[in-house]
């Protein structure tokens, strides 16, 4: 229960509309009440009136039948205003709560979210979030409204006979408080399983999805397909103890309806107040209790939804209670302007137990040209993810123009790297708006700089018919080719004006002729700025300033390529093979 506290406090956002949505669910709760309250007492009054002439004849039929006609008008008015009350409130709830979370999941950096699966993600900020619009529209407003109402019943029965009035507010308030509270301890752990069995069948629909090149390729498609099932049926099986449940309950709820009405007619039929015989007044006091039912319904179905919303709202806090593990100066004011970088006695590791860099400390001056060689798993990358304060070091100090990294603002740090990575990511888009996240203030008069850089890294087949900026590119750049993907990687970073330009693999997958061209429009461009590249491949080495050699964890030499090839027998080696 105490994990749906930061999403009730929450609902101050929308407390006029919410308060809105339960005035009108009371008044629709009254209106049908007094509807079913009022149409027997007349009935049976009109029917007593009936037995003689004179009776019938001074019985007012006018005034019960405009009450009966302006409950009707109330209840259908009434059930209107709340449907559209409620859910102005519960999607104003749902769009603060998912920017909450967004807003609190953005900060967290790689090893927050390091033990999460994408599609867990994904499952959490959609269905989960979605489970909660529960809380309030199926959950908090139906019981305080049916609470409510059981106030305003006693007094009013209070009125004809106060006996009456705490017989049948004594049942119903007993089947408020207890069916709730049984059937929620009878219901967690369907409703827990119910809601992992459909979070796990998420993830690997999403992952089977995501996958099917791979699995068609290695004919893996039948064993994740078996999974799949298996994850299905377990849903189903989870699906139907709730149904069991669920059915139970409201059988429960039918039957302690049932009992309260052949109380209150056997109690009724004694006298109701003064009357005695009762009267008419009985047929009212039995079609009261019998319209109860309807503020009495929520009542089955609130065990279910209080077990599905505190299991998501916990699942939610496992993301948004985190404290970010990578922060950032709120209001610096510091500019990176000189592109130095210094990394001193760095230790990191992705986890403790396995460490990838010991002790290592580098420092690149100002517009130098610098190349980090080594094989798979020796730390490049990782290093590389450092000075982008995508991770954090255990040890030592990661310093940007001679302050420590920590000092500048998250923006100040982006504006002053411009990245290449191995992996370059398209938006489902034109090309003009997968170029123009590049550029800080975008409009259409930067059309023709786009078309000039696209041109100049060898993209010009791109740029066909009157609008070229507006071809489709397809979702993740499926239409493109490896090269072509990697290519408007590289006029992104054309665009920028970074005084830092980090390459990890810029020209992984091209042909050298391709790569030597993309690698001479890369230092043409940075001739003035700090380079520090990624390579397992020796081309450009001759323009590097310093070229280091990692083993391990650590630089195992230094030095420029002619100095390497005569003090380092590997990278002499190396550079014959490749060359």
């Amino acid at each position: 229960m105490r994990a749906l506290l930061p999403y009730i406090k929450r609902f101050r956002s929308q407390w006029f509309m919410m308060f809105i949505g339960l005035f009108l669910s009371v008044t629709t709760l009254m209106a049908g009440i007094g509807l079913l309250s009022l149409s027997g007492w007349f009935l049976s009054a009109a029917a007593v009136a009936g037995l003689t002439v004179a009776t019938a004849q001074m019985f007012n039929y006018f005034t019960p039948a405009g009450g009966v006609r302006f409950l009707s008008i109330v209840r259908t008015a009434s059930r209107y205003g709340e449907r559209l009350a409620t859910h102005e409130a519960t999607f104003s709830l749902l769009t603060d709560l998912r920017c909450w979370v967004w807003n609190k999941l953005m900060p967290l950096s790689a090893k927050n979210l390091q033990g999460i699966r994408r599609g867990d993600l994904l499952n959490r900020l959609v269905a989960d979030i979605d489970t909660l619009d529960h809380l309030y529209l199926r959950l908090l407003t139906p019981l305080l409204a049916s609470l409510l109402m059981l106030i305003g019943l006693y007094f009013f029965v209070s009125w004809f006979d106060a006996e009456l009035a705490v017989i049948l507010c004594s049942m119903l308030l007993a089947v408020w408080l207890l069916l709730p509270t049984v059937f929620y301890f009878l219901g967690r752990k369907p409703g827990v399983a119910q809601l992992e069995t459909k979070r796990q069948l998420r993830v690997q629909l999403l992952e089977y999805l995501q996958g099917q090149a791979e699995l068609t390729l290695f004919g893996a498609q039948g064993v994740y397909r078996q999974r799949l099932n298996a994850a299905e049926s377990l849903m189903i099986a989870s699906q139907s103890r709730m149904n069991l449940v669920t059915s139970l309950s409201q059988a429960c709820l039918i039957f302690c309806h049932g009992f309260a009405v052949f109380v209150m007619l056997y109690m009724a039929a004694a006298g109701v107040g003064e009357s005695i015989p009762p009267g008419p007044k009985l047929a009212m006091i039995v079609f009261m209790t019998m319209a109860t039912i309807e503020m009495m319904m929520p009542l089955a179905g609130a065990f279910q939804h209080l077990s599905a919303c505190s299991s998501a709202a916990a699942r939610l806090n496992q993301v948004v209670e985190q404290t970010p593990d990578v922060t950032y100066a709120a209001e610096s004011q510091l500019k990176i302007s000189k592109g130095h970088i210094e990394l001193s006695n760095i230790d990191f590791g992705y986890d403790v137990a396995h460490p990838v860099l010991h002790k290592l400390s580098l420092t690149i001056l100002p517009g130098a040209k610098v190349a980090l060689l080594g094989q798979t798993g020796c730390g490049k990358s990782s290093l590389l993810s450092l000075i982008t304060r995508e991770w954090l070091p255990q040890n030592g100090l990661v310093k940007l123009d001679g302050r420590d990294a920590s000092a500048y603002s998250e923006q100040a740090l982006r504006d002053s790297m411009s990245v290449v990575s191995q992996r370059v990511y398209l938006f489902s888009g034109t090309l003009r708006e997968n170029l123009a996240i590049a550029l800080e203030d975008f409009s259409r008069k930067d059309d023709d700089k786009l078309i000039a850089v696209l041109q100049e890294v060898g993209l010009s087949a791109l740029l066909q018919g009157d609008k070229p900026l507006d071809n489709w590119i397809g979702e993740g750049g499926r239409q493109l080719s490896g090269g072509e993907l990697r290519r408007i990687g590289v006029a992104r970073v054309l665009l920028r004006d970074a005084p830092l330009l980090l390459l990890d693999e810029p020209t992984e997958g091209l042909d050298k002729k391709t790569e030597r061209e993309i690698l001479d429009l890369l230092f043409d461009f940075a001739a003035e700025k700090t380079v520090l590249m990624i390579s397992h491949r020796l081309t450009a080495m001759t323009r590097m300033d310093t070229i280091h050699l990692m083993e391990q964890g650590s630089i195992r030499c230094s030095g420029d390529h002619q100095q390497l090839l005569q003090a380092d027998p590997y990278y002499a080696s190396l550079h014959q093979k490749l060359a």
